[in-house]
């Protein structure tokens, strides 16, 4: 599905990511792991084309470079870490606007479009809120909306960056079993980047682990999460729990300093 050889950017003649060699098979779930600065939401903005890249970046054998803006929207989808909030704009009318590349120039929706924008809302829980304008939602129900925006347009490939950023956890579990659903009923393709790295292990096929802009391992969830993996790269302590649907991460605090006895 999708295919990154050499694959590098440059912000401010700073390296952000660097030779990058990554391959997503078509209904894959792949989820980028790293440190803050790892090079995680910049690699994903550039697939987009939102930055400049040095290598190559394909999408079923098709360069993305050689898209134009309406082919890329129809094939790719994406949830951006920050997305900009319309003024005024109805939770509808924002959705609806994941079917503009299915539209046609000055066309406008179809009987199906709307179909498929409001089954996307029932899905997520937002039916209830259609008519109410997107700056009156808390962060979680605007994160929400941001998915089903994406996944309206019905692209094979969904671009994530940190999706459950803003989520309670019922709404982070129910977000990720409708991704995950979604990828199997339809065949979709996903490639995300999270920093819950429980949940990480538990939903994604695959584990990118990325630290100074390079890709440091790439596995199962269970060769990446690892206690010497994450202490190297994340600096943190932990310990390694074996889950139901795959590898818990537990951090393990610091033994405090001993207090000498009182006189």
């Amino acid at each position: 599905m999708l295919q990154l050889r050499g694959f590098g950017v440059v912000l401010d003649k700073a390296t952000i990511v660097a030779e990058v060699d990554l391959a997503v098979s078509a209904g894959e779930w792949v989820t980028i792991i790293g440190p803050n600065g790892a090079g995680k939401s910049t690699l994903l903005r550039a697939v987009l084309g939102e930055y400049a890249h040095a290598g190559e970046a394909a999408l079923q054998e098709t360069s993305i470079a050689d898209m134009n803006r309406r082919e890329r929207a129809r094939r790719i989808a994406a949830v951006a870490q920050y997305p900009v909030v319309p003024a005024g704009m109805a939770v509808l009318d924002y959705v609806l606007l994941g079917r503009t590349p299915h539209i046609p120039t000055l066309g406008r929706e179809s009987a199906t479009d709307l179909a498929v924008v409001r089954d996307v809302l029932t899905r997520l829980d937002l039916d209830r809120f259609a008519g109410r304008e997107l700056q009156t939602l808390s962060g979680g129900e605007r994160q929400r909306v941001f998915l089903a925006r994406a996944l309206a347009q019905q692209a094979p490939l969904l671009l994530l960056d940190e999706p459950t950023s803003a989520l309670d956890i019922g709404h982070q579990q129910e977000v990720l079993e409708l991704i995950d659903a979604l990828r199997r009923e339809a065949g979709l393709t996903v490639l995300a980047t999270m920093h819950d790295l429980s949940a990480a292990g538990e939903y994604a096929d695959r584990l990118v682990l990325m630290d100074g802009g390079r890709i440091v391992a790439d596995g199962p969830p269970d060769h990446v999460l690892t206690e010497d993996l994450l202490a190297k790269h994340y600096r943190a302590r932990v310990r390694i729990i074996p889950g139901e649907h795959g590898p818990l991460v537990v951090p393990v605090r610091a033994a405090p300093p001993s207090v000498p006895p009182s006189r």
